[in-house]
C-alpha cells in the first residue's frame, strides 16, 4: 500500500494534490469494475488498440464502453505518459519539477515573486498547502482558495476565489463567477514590491 500523503509530504514544501488519492482509488478498483487491471488494459491497448493516443481514447470508449476519464488515463499510461499521480512520492517529485519548469527560461526572473507569494500563502493557516500542477500552483485549505500562475514572461497572476464578494478595484474579474469557475478574480504582480498589505 502507498504511503499516506502526510508521510510523503513531511519533508516537501508542497502538499499532495487530492487527485492522487482519486487516482489510487481508480487503479485499485479498475479490475473489479472492468475485469482488467491497469497493466492488463495497457497491454491490451498496445496489442490491439490504435497507434495514436486520441484514437486509443475513442477506441476504449466505443469498443470497451470505458468512461471518458478512464479512457484518457489508460491511453495516457499506454503512451508512457502520466504516472505522476500514481503515488504521493511520484507526485511530490513531479511538483518540484513542474514549478522549476514554470519559472525557467524567460520566466526565471519571476521566481522570487513566486517564492514570496508562496511563503505568504502558506502562512494563512496550518492547513494551507500548495499543490502544483504543470502550469499553475493551486493553494488549498479544504478547497482551492487561490492560485499562482506565471501568465507572461514579466507577470504573475494571483487568482482568488471571491464569489459573491465585492472586490477592491485592483482585483480584475476573471469571468469565473459567471462561468462557475473556482477562481473569480486576479491580481497582476510583476515584482516582490507588488506583494503589499492589500495582497
Amino acid at each position: 500500500m502507498a504511503r499516506t500523503s502526510s508521510a510523503a509530504s513531511e519533508k516537501s514544501l508542497y502538499g499532495v494534490h487530492p487527485g492522487v488519492a482519486t487516482m489510487q482509488k481508480w487503479v485499485s478498483e479498475l479490475k473489479e469494475k472492468t475485469g482488467r487491471s491497469l497493466e492488463e488494459w495497457i497491454a491490451l491497448v498496445k496489442k490491439d488498440g490504435p497507434a495514436e493516443e486520441a484514437s486509443r481514447r475513442e477506441w476504449l470508449k466505443t469498443k470497451h464502453k470505458m468512461g471518458t476519464n478512464s479512457a484518457w488515463w489508460v491511453a495516457e499510461r499506454a503512451a508512457g505518459k502520466g504516472g505522476e499521480d500514481s503515488s504521493p512520492e511520484e507526485y511530490l517529485a513531479a511538483a518540484v519539477r513542474w514549478v522549476e519548469e514554470q519559472y525557467s527560461g524567460k520566466k526565471a526572473a519571476l521566481r522570487p515573486v513566486y517564492d514570496a507569494l508562496l511563503e505568504l500563502a502558506l502562512k494563512q493557516g496550518p492547513d494551507t498547502k500548495a499543490c502544483p500542477c504543470k502550469t499553475i500552483v493551486p493553494l488549498c485549505r479544504k478547497n482551492v482558495f487561490a492560485q499562482i500562475k506565471p501568465t507572461t514572461n514579466t507577470r504573475l497572476d494571483l487568482g482568488l476565489f471571491l464569489r459573491g464578494q465585492r472586490a477592491p478595484r485592483r482585483l480584475i474579474p476573471t469571468g469565473g463567477e459567471a462561468k462557475g469557475d473556482r477562481i473569480t478574480h486576479r491580481i497582476k504582480i510583476t515584482s516582490t514590491a507588488g506583494i503589499d498589505d492589500e495582497v
